[in-house]
Formats: structure tokens, C-alpha cells, sequence
């Protein structure tokens, strides 16, 4: 009987965290509308979750629901401790608005999305710089916890804490709002959100320094974030573009690396390790993207590359004139030096490592790119190809200083002892 207990029990908290991984983002958002404050918020989530865990014998029909309610009446009973503690008027306002928010229990979900959507759109508001946004998604929306969040930042647990408070405070004190950006503003906002998801994905997909490759925790939540947004707000394009290019990407992550944490190069990669589910839901995803009128994103661009190398049975099969064709698309939709520098590495493969070499040459030459490690990693590849060992040693020499990521470090180190 006790070990059935034990046993129900458990089973009853391993649900109750599913929920929490998979819809306390949901149930935050809506008490963050509720009671207004970040911080409190997350309290009184917490709070509802451990009721649950106490509470419930079996998951009820609409849980996010229940869980709210409970939330929002752990904050009334907040603010009536602090109505007897400091007696004044605005406490007794909040609780008025409070009571007047109780949730339905039927299982309509409208509102808990909508929610949703503001809470992205605060996270990643543009008066909050870059990498605060970044953090604050992966907190509020994800639902990492800080000790996660510090770990992709590479920062210990109190200084990622302290940064997150002063991003709430920095919402509270300017008074940003709690809204999804009016229709003729949206599509400005969007794209700074998607520019949080895809730098989310890009640190977990090839990290800018650490001991290794990926983490697959940072690529999963940005490939469940853009999901969600897909869902939130369906038929955009670029949206479809952006999941397309992640699921494509993160594919081949079981191949990009050796058990010893090694880079194994898209040539060499062994292609039957590629999730071939993810890359029939990616191609899909791209063919929605490039069906729907308007200029393409450069995310669909960017995923329509990656579709090509995931077509390919073998590298020698890539359509590597059809990506040159569109890198030079995506240098007109969205010039950077670092598309230059992925043009360049295409063209090699087209019309041979001399002429990508002028490419890479007036790039350097350019100065925008003096810190960034594949520039002259790419041109000591091309420097061997052509057989300037000397010249390609010096490349590789430069690419390993700049390199963060040990794994890169390593690629570059056995680079020098090929040529050697």
C-alpha cells in the first residue's frame, strides 16, 4: 500500500513538473498581467505549483487555469499582509483589480496565449540591451532557472541574479508596458524577438567560448520558443523561416562532433546520425516560408541554404552553385561581413579556392572582421588548398588565437599539425 503511494506520488510530481517546464511561462505571463510585478509573480508561481503538489490527487482538467487562480489569490493575500503592515490606499486598489481577475476553469486558452505573446515582447523590448534581453527570455519565457541562465552566460549565479532584478526594475521604473505592439509597430518588434530566439539558438548550436560545442538545453528552448511564437502569431513568414532554419540546423547535431567533443566538419560528417524527422518538418516549414507573398527574410534564405546541405545524400551532392545564388540574395537582403565570409567559402567550392581568396583578401582588407576567428580560419583552408603551406600556417596561427571555443581551438591546433 505505501509503495503504491510512493509510486503515485511520484508519478504525480513528475507530471506536475512537465507542466512546469512546458506551461509555467504561460501561467507567469498572466500573473505578471495580474499582479504587475515580475518578482512577485514568480513568488506566488512557485507558490501555486508547490499547492499543487499538495493539493492535487490527479491533474484537473485545465491546469494552467487552476494554477493561475491559485497564483493570484497567493497575491491577495500578499497585498492584504501589507495592507495591515502599512495600511495605505494603493494597496487596497490592487486588491480590487486582483479579485476581479479570477480565471474560468473551462479549458479556453485565449487568454493565457495572449499573455504569453505580451510577456515575449516585454522580455525583448528594445529599451533593454541585447544581451539583458537575452537572459530575461531565457528566465521568464523558457523557464530556465537563473543558475541555467548563468551557466550560457558563463557568469556565477549571484551576478546573473542581480542582473535580472535590475531588469525588472528597469521595466517597472520606465513603465514599459505590458502589450503586444499595435499592428503598425509589430512588425519592428518582431524582429528584435526573433533576433532573441535566434541568438538564444546560436549560442547553444556553437558557443562563443566554453568546453564545448553545444548545449542542447539553449538550442531546445529557442526551437520551443519559435514554436510557440509560430503558434501565437501563424502565417508570418519569417517566424516559419527562423524555426525552419534552426530544426535544420540542429539536425545534424549528433554528427558535429566526435565522443571527444571534437568538431567533425560538414564534409565528414556521417549523415545518417542527421535527424531526418526534424529535417522533413524544417523543409516543409521552408517551403511554407518561400510560398508566402513579399520579399523572403533572411532567415528563409538562411534556412533555404540549409535545406540544400540537408537534401544532399553525400557532400559531394550539394547544389553549391544554387547557394552561391543565395548567399548573394542574402547579401542583398541583409549585408554583413560574416555572409560575406560564408559567400566566399561557397564560391571556393563553385569556381575554386583562388578566386574565393580575392573575396576573403578584400574583406580583410576591409578591417570588420579583425576579431572574428573563422576569417582567417577560412582563408588558411583555401591557403592549403592552393599549396601556400607557410602562409596558410600563419592564418591557422591567427585563427587559433582569436578562437574562445576549445573545440574550435583544437580544430585549428591539429590544422597547424596537418601542415607541419
Amino acid at each position: 500500500m505505501m509503495v503504491a503511494l510512493r509510486r503515485e506520488r511520484g508519478m504525480r510530481r513528475e507530471e506536475i513538473e512537465h507542466l512546469f517546464r512546458h506551461d509555467g511561462g504561460r501561467v507567469l505571463a498572466t500573473l505578471i498581467r495580474l499582479v504587475g510585478d515580475f518578482e512577485v509573480a514568480e513568488e506566488v508561481l512557485q507558490e501555486a505549483f508547490a499547492a499543487a503538489l499538495e493539493q492535487w490527487s490527479a491533474v484537473p482538467d485545465n491546469p494552467r487555469a487552476w494554477l493561475v487562480n491559485v497564483g493570484r489569490h497567493k497575491a491577495i493575500d500578499r497585498i492584504r499582509r501589507q495592507m495591515r503592515l502599512r495600511a495605505k490606499r494603493p494597496f487596497l486598489e490592487a486588491e480590487a483589480a486582483l479579485a476581479g481577475d479570477a480565471l474560468p476553469l473551462e479549458p479556453d486558452d485565449d487568454s493565457l496565449s495572449d499573455d504569453m505573446l505580451r510577456l515575449i515582447f516585454i522580455c525583448c523590448h528594445p529599451a533593454l540591451n541585447m544581451e539583458t534581453r537575452v537572459a530575461l527570455t531565457l528566465r521568464a519565457v523558457c523557464g530556465l532557472t537563473t543558475e541555467a541562465v548563468a551557466r550560457a552566460f558563463l557568469v556565477s549565479e549571484d551576478a546573473m541574479a542581480q542582473r535580472l532584478v535590475r531588469a525588472k526594475a528597469k521595466i517597472r521604473g520606465a513603465r514599459i508596458p505590458y502589450e503586444t505592439p499595435d499592428p503598425d509597430r509589430l512588425d519592428e518588434r518582431l524582429e528584435g524577438v526573433l533576433a532573441v530566439i535566434y541568438l538564444v539558438f546560436s549560442e547553444g548550436y556553437a558557443g562563443t567560448s566554453g568546453e564545448s560545442l553545444t548545449r542542447e538545453n539553449l538550442s531546445r528552448e529557442a526551437i520551443r520558443l519559435a514554436r510557440l511564437l509560430d503558434e501565437l502569431l501563424p502565417g508570418r513568414a519569417e517566424i516559419a523561416g527562423l524555426l525552419a532554419l534552426m530544426l535544420l540546423h540542429d539536425a545534424r547535431r549528433s554528427a558535429r562532433a566526435s565522443a571527444e567533443g571534437d568538431i567533425i566538419l560538414l564534409e565528414d560528417q556521417d549523415r545518417s546520425l542527421w535527424d531526418e524527422v526534424q529535417i522533413g518538418e524544417g523543409l516543409q516549414l521552408i517551403e511554407r516560408a518561400l510560398r508566402a507573398p513579399g520579399r523572403p527574410s533572411s532567415y528563409t534564405v538562411q534556412a533555404a541554404i540549409a535545406a540544400l546541405h540537408a537534401r544532399a545524400r553525400r557532400h559531394e551532392d550539394t547544389d553549391w552553385p544554387q547557394i552561391v545564388g543565395l548567399y548573394e540574395v542574402l547579401m542583398r537582403l541583409s549585408p554583413s561581413p560574416v555572409v560575406e565570409l560564408n559567400h566566399a567559402a561557397a564560391v571556393a567550392m563553385v569556381d575554386g579556392p583562388a578566386r574565393a581568396l580575392d573575396l576573403i583578401d578584400a574583406l580583410i582588407g576591409r578591417g570588420e572582421l579583425e576579431a572574428y576567428h573563422l576569417l582567417p580560419a577560412v582563408r588558411g583552408n583555401l591557403l592549403s588548398r592552393l599549396g601556400r603551406r607557410e602562409e596558410a600556417k600563419s592564418a591557422y596561427t591567427q585563427a587559433l588565437a582569436l578562437a574562445k571555443l576549445e573545440p574550435e581551438r583544437r580544430l585549428m591546433a591539429r590544422r597547424l599539425a596537418e601542415l607541419d
